[in-house]
């Protein structure tokens, strides 16, 4: 009896070295999680697991991505709007290929008979880059993009303020929709279709919040970009003026281009989130090892306080009127903002304004001597037209700091080499764009800098 009690206990024993031995957490301090440090872990978990293979737009890693996340939406109490294997729809390529991606979505009603009616919009980016195929001492490898931080954290925090929301949903007037965007890296094609082919209550969308990149905070900060809108910053302001967990720094520099931009081509204000780039940034490197998950609960605190109090306020939020307005006319010609076209201008053909900002605007803005004098600094906002030709026009200050400033920002946009002009169904059209160009003095002894914010 001795000899099987001992048989028993040693197998025992050894079961419970088998598990420690394969169980994925890296330590048992993860006994001591609250329970949505858990749900954040097991989230970004499954989304950057090897299994997804990076989520490229497109791929079966992205699919299963968008099946995860409609379960998990589902079963935090979000009355689903899309089929369960998402909304899909097709991206027409260069080469002439079809691209198919999908967006999830759900909303929870709010409590106020009219109210109710109104949305705000809490929105992340489902893809990332995917794998990538290299050889290595003539040995063909795979390199897999896991985007843990890009954006599997912000994935996570969608569900996990779903669930909040969802159990408090009696302290929300406005109705909540909650969308993970597809192929969102490349061309934000996912918020568009979005808000100009799929949703059909765009009219009735008040404000749009953007989670995207939120794991891995520098210096323990949390940053929002509001493009300067006023009723935003405001609130922001009201709920930071309470005891809150993290305090986010506003910044007027955009941190990220992501899926925010879309809604500003609506004229819907919007806020994006983040704790901005990082060292492991589109990198095999980004995995769930590199995630400050105690610093992100503290972020879903603030942000589900500042969504409540957004989604109660007693009047309908302002966009800044002039910045992108949409399809409007100038010189007797309809003029299309950036987002509404179907194929966007491109500077040394890329649509990414950011490359604008590096390859031309950055290299040529010199800093004027009195400003610097003076410590004048700020972003100056700049609007432009991209006529049918490519040539650039209409350059003027939507939104100055200093006549130094802005006249050498107009300098630089004015004197621009020429674009591929956008097109909408296969004709050449004028449109539109905004840009912010940022003046920055360094401390003493430093070096003055130019940052980049383009929309």
């Amino acid at each position: 009896m001795k000899r099987l009690f001992a048989f028993a206990l040693a197998s025992a024993l050894s079961c419970c070295l088998a598990y420690a031995q394969y169980r994925q957490d890296p330590s048992y301090g993860s006994l001591y999680d609250s329970e949505t440090v858990s749900a954040l872990k097991a989230h970004v978990s499954m989304f950057a697991s090897a299994q997804m293979e990076g989520r490229k737009a497109g791929s079966e890693g992205e699919r299963m991505s968008a099946a995860y996340l409609y379960e998990e939406l589902e079963k935090a109490g979000v009355d689903m709007l899309c089929p369960k294997e998402g909304q899909i729809f097709g991206i027409r390529q260069e080469n002439g290929d079809t691209l198919v991606s999908r967006n999830v979505y759900g909303f929870i009603q709010g409590y106020d008979k009219v109210l109710k009616n109104r949305f705000i919009v809490i929105g992340a980016r489902m893809d990332n880059l995917g794998t990538n195929e290299m050889t290595v001492d003539g040995e063909k490898c795979v390199q897999t993009y896991y985007g843990a931080n890009g954006n599997a954290s912000g994935m996570a925090m969608l569900i996990e303020l779903a669930r909040k929301i969802s159990m408090n949903s009696m302290l929300f007037r406005r109705s909540v929709i909650f969308v993970g965007f597809g192929a969102s890296c490349a061309s934000m094609a996912g918020s568009w279709y979005f808000l100009d082919r799929d949703f059909k209550g765009v009219g009735e969308i008040e404000a749009m919040i953007d989670l995207d990149m939120l794991g891995v905070p520098q210096q323990e900060r949390m940053y929002a970009f509001t493009a300067s809108n006023t009723d935003l910053n405001a609130i922001l302001n009201t709920v930071s003026g309470g005891l809150q967990p993290v305090q986010p720094t506003l910044t007027s520099a955009e941190p990220y281009p992501s899926d925010h931009r879309a809604f500003y081509g609506k004229e819907i204000p919007s806020v994006l989130f983040t704790t901005g780039r990082y060292a492991e940034h589109d990198s095999p490197r980004d995995t769930p090892s590199i995630l400050d998950y105690g610093f992100m609960e503290r972020e879903l605190e603030y942000i589900f306080n500042f969504a409540q109090t957004l989604s109660c306020t007693n009047h309908s939020l302002q966009f800044r009127q002039g910045a992108m307005d949409s399809a409007k006319e100038l010189g007797g010609e309809k003029i299309y903002s950036y987002y509404d076209c179907d194929v966007k201008p491109m500077f040394l053909n890329n649509p990414d304004p950011a490359i604008f900002m590096s390859k031309w605007v950055y290299q040529y803005l010199k800093y004027p001597e009195q400003a610097v004098k003076e410590g004048i600094q700020g972003v100056v906002q700049v609007s432009f037209v991209i006529e049918k030709n490519g040539s650039v026009s209409n350059v003027k200050v939507f939104r100055g700091i200093d006549p130094l400033l802005d006249d050498e920002a107009v300098r630089v946009v004015s004197a621009s080499p020429k674009w591929r002009p956008a097109r909408v169904r296969g004709e050449k059209v004028r449109s539109t764009m905004t840009i912010g160009v940022e003046f920055r003095l360094a401390r003493k002894g430093g070096k003055r800098r130019f940052g980049i914010n383009g929309y």
